[in-house]
């Protein structure tokens, strides 16, 4: 019942506020009252003034969403050094606070002074995906292709870019990413390894995808 009455209060002092404070002309006032009147209802018929307050903790004082792991893999298989390297551990400090807008918009920055640096391309990609919550938007498709364009050679933008694919359900696409990746890679190496597994995974995918298109 204290939420009706407060909603109504504000609502009466807001028209008393426009007409004492605000001196809006007489023609304009039947047009203020019918807005809030038209607010309130809107609350009457969806507002539910009795649910307890639960404010939502912001995912920046958290942090939990970063992913070490990959981090860790981006650096074995692309920068450790260089002027790319520092701005990926600042964008990376702010992802793990689960800023990762900021994140994104740091690689943006390094951009415009090294738009040819394919390091800082992929970081940006991998810093769109995480902020979109995996999903790989044309946003972080373009930075993918933009890394891979400037190294074509290079594995991370082909490792991560298909990774990115995979998530998105791009089966194929990132199995064409990985195949070369993988038969360049070292025979006793992690990498290939775990290539070597997804694409059999990929496989065995589009397999029972074919098998049940009648």
């Amino acid at each position: 019942m204290t939420g009706w009455i407060i909603a109504f209060a504000l609502a009466g002092l807001t028209l008393g506020g426009l007409l004492l404070l605000g001196r809006i002309p007489r023609s304009a006032r039947e047009v203020s009252a019918a807005a809030l009147l038209l607010g309130l209802a809107g609350y009457v018929w969806q507002g539910n003034p009795g649910l307890a307050g639960a404010p939502r903790k912001a995912a920046a004082a958290e942090g939990q969403d970063f992913d070490e792991e990959l981090a860790e893999k981006r650096r074995g298989l692309a920068e450790r050094f260089g002027p790319a390297a520092q701005w990926m551990m600042l964008s990376d400090g702010l992802a793990r606070q689960g800023k990762t807008k900021e994140a994104a918009n740091v690689l943006l920055s390094a951009l415009r002074d090294r738009p040819d640096d394919a390091n800082l391309w992929l970081g940006l990609g991998n810093a769109l995906v995480a902020h979109g919550d995996g999903m790989l938007s044309p946003g972080a498709q373009f930075a993918y292709r933009r890394a891979l364009a400037i190294d074509p050679d290079g594995p991370a933008p082909r490792y991560f870019y298909g990774l990115a694919l995979a998530q998105a359900g791009q089966l194929q696409a990132a199995r064409d990413l990985w195949v070369p990746l993988a038969a360049r890679a070292p025979e006793d190496s992690d990498v290939r390894k775990e290539l070597e597994a997804n694409i059999a995974r990929i496989d065995a995918m589009l397999a029972g995808e074919t098998i049940r298109r009648p």
